[in-house]
């Protein structure tokens, strides 16, 4: 099949103000994005029909390499929610179209596209407003959505506990309000009167438009989720208060998507949590006990994974989650040493992490993947962080220099006691050893003698047996 569009040669950024306007305004195909699903089954389990899709960029800023791989990452997300990728497109422009995103000529030349591939949906990589995307329809005849709406169809197909749905819900909801729009008489008609809908007490009189009644429906059903996840929220605020108190030392994994923060957990705890070649098989948040190699015990959450440009909307309604980040003593942040461009997905992590108040919580970079990563990538990686614990969850490999890492990092615990507990109060032992530091033990005839670091509260309990030289 022969190109429609123009083809430009590589664009070199340091020359881009002087190519003439047609130019720099060409649609050029990206190589290597389009994918022939030979088992349609890898799919199967989403119950999804596969859409055939075209994707298109709008480059602005950057390399075009930059511009390449996030047009490739677009492509790894329409995957993961069922769709067969028949063509990427780009255009370098000096900022999207206010109409139609790319532009009306550079619209029909993607509707010729369509035409010839027989796509059904053109996803866009960006978020579009309300009325770009109207306007884009319109011209291209085929389904648009950005990349915002990709996003959170991935993460509706994965949500599995009550409060990831409600999370989820949330978001599309926050983001159709902006968005509704009416086709023909059938969202503007009036429903007033006694014959309009039998919609009873409120509805009569005057009247309200349908795309009104369905903008009140919505802020009604937002309200509610808010008021269900709210009530959530207090419930993990009420956990980790209880893990303060008794001075428990909370780690939490944050990361890019499929970085494979599940695998480290399982690795690390035996969790069993699900792990899936996937972006965003993981939504719920899950949290595990762990001991360090000296026996004292920390928690360790798993938490939903990370992207260029996450939605706001997601941020705001997987807040209450994230605070797990935020009031964590230590972010192990996982980096996926196979990816095309690691340093990216880091600026990308970091960015998110200063959104929800983490960008203070003490950080441990962590490079998985090893075996998988080119030859340069961890040398250069090493620079960026000399101090990141390179390790591989498939193969195990610098699994002990973390748990170490982690140990070393975990925050000190407050107060020295040297105590001489009976052999009857074996349960205080074993609480200093599980969440103390203990730094010398002696059995004597009177009983364990024990010089170690606990909580505040574990301190009080022992104050009855402390000895001199504590």
């Amino acid at each position: 099949m022969t190109n429609p569009l123009t083809t430009t040669a590589p664009v070199d950024d340091d020359r881009f103000d002087s190519y003439d306007l047609e130019e720099r305004q060409a649609l050029r195909r990206v190589p290597g994005l389009a994918t022939e699903l030979a088992d349609v089954t890898e799919v199967e389990y989403r119950q999804l029909r596969l859409e055939r899709v075209v994707l298109v960029g709008v480059w602005t800023s950057g390399t075009a390499t930059d511009a390449e791989h996030s047009l490739a990452e677009l492509a790894r997300l329409a995957e993961t929610a069922g769709s067969q990728i028949l063509e990427g497109l780009m255009q370098r422009r000096d900022r999207p179209d206010p109409a139609t995103y790319l532009g009306s000529g550079k619209a029909k030349e993607v509707r010729d596209i369509v035409v010839a591939t027989g796509a059904d949906t053109v996803i866009c990589d960006g978020e579009l407003t309300p009325g770009q995307l109207r306007q884009l329809e319109e011209v291209v005849k085929v389904k648009v959505i950005d990349r915002t709406a990709l996003i959170l169809d991935i993460f509706a197909q994965h949500a599995r506990s009550r409060e990831g749905k409600a999370q989820v819900e949330l978001a599309q909801l926050r983001y159709l309000l902006p968005r509704l729009r009416g086709w023909g008489e059938s969202m503007s008609r009036q429903a007033g009167g006694r014959v309009a809908g039998g919609g009873g007490i409120g509805t009569r009189g005057p009247g309200e438009t349908k795309i009104e009644t369905d903008r009140r429906r919505i802020n009604s059903r937002i309200a509610k989720l808010r008021r269900q996840l709210g009530a959530l929220g207090a419930t993990r605020a009420t956990q980790r208060q209880e893990r303060v108190r008794h001075e428990v030392p909370s780690v939490v994994f944050a990361g890019y998507t499929n970085a494979g923060k599940s695998s480290l957990l399982n690795r690390l705890t035996g969790a069993g949590v699900l792990v899936e070649d996937a972006l965003f098989a993981t939504l719920d948040p899950t949290v595990r006990r762990s001991r360090t190699p000296e026996g004292r015990e920390y928690t360790l959450a798993d938490t939903v994974g990370f992207v260029r440009h996450l939605p706001h909307q997601l941020v705001e309604a997987f807040r209450s989650t994230l605070e797990e980040v935020a009031d964590a003593d230590l972010i192990l942040h996982v980096v996926d040493a196979s990816d095309a461009d690691p340093e990216g997905q880091i600026s990308a992590v970091r960015e998110v992490l200063g959104e929800i108040d983490a960008a203070g919580v003490p950080e441990l970079l962590v490079v998985n993947k090893c075996d998988a990563a080119s030859a340069e990538t961890l040398p250069r990686l090493r620079r960026v962080a000399p101090d990141a614990v390179v390790v591989s969850a498939r193969t195990g490999y610098g699994l002990p220099e973390l748990a170490a890492a982690i140990e070393a990092r975990l925050p000190r615990l407050s107060v020295a006691v040297r105590v001489l507990l009976p052999y009857d109060r074996g349960d205080l032992v074993s609480r200093v050893h599980s969440t103390g530091e203990v730094v010398t033990e002696e059995h004597t005839a009177d009983g364990t003698l024990l010089a170690a670091r606990v909580s505040g509260d574990l301190a009080g309990m022992l104050s009855r047996y402390a000895v001199a030289g504590g």
